[in-house]
């Protein structure tokens, strides 16, 4: 003899078995788990913080000269220079964030005679473990957009630009 009730609010009188009383009770959503989310709340991480993270990550690797293009560089360095402007870290940095994963976009150029492979490498290494060890997150990717090379001795040609154009104008 098969255990069967019959089906809440049913009017045929037809039974339903265990099986079909499994399928139509609510289901119970699974609840999520990882380091952001615990039975005691939800940490939420916004993108800018992972921006934040992965400029300063891609800074520390050895060849690396600036980011992001000529023209947020620019707009950077004038930024800079008023009063009381906080460095942009996070310029030349770019993020999709889930709740769980991330992925990282990243503007560079580097310096004339440095490997842009082992560059490469050594952001996608210093970036994957900065982020993930301080958000907690994966990072599925890392995507680096060599923007432009520096040569040596372009510094000293900006400066001296720079001087002519604070003479001219005394």
């Amino acid at each position: 003899m098969s255990e069967a009730t019959k089906t809440p609010g049913s009017s045929s009188g037809v039974m339903a078995t265990p099986e079909e009383q499994k399928r139509s009770a609510p289901q119970e959503q699974p609840k999520k788990t990882g380091p952001l989310h615990t039975d005691r709340g939800d940490t939420t991480i916004e993108e800018t913080v992972v921006q934040k993270l992965a400029g300063m990550a891609t800074r520390e690797v050895p060849g690396v000269y600036a980011m992001g293009s000529a023209g947020r560089r620019a707009f950077s360095a004038l930024a800079e220079r008023i009063p009381g402007s906080q460095t942009n870290v996070s310029g030349g940095v770019s993020v999709e964030k889930g709740e769980r994963q991330t992925a990282i976009d990243v503007s560079i150029v580097v310096e004339y005679g440095a490997s842009v492979v082992d560059v490469s490498q050594g952001i996608r290494r210093n970036v994957i473990q900065s982020v993930e060890r301080a958000t907690g997150l994966e990072v599925i990717e890392v995507n680096i957009n060599v923007t432009d090379v520096h040569l040596p001795g372009e510094d000293q040609q900006d400066k001296q630009s720079q001087q002519d154009q604070k003479t001219e104008l005394q």
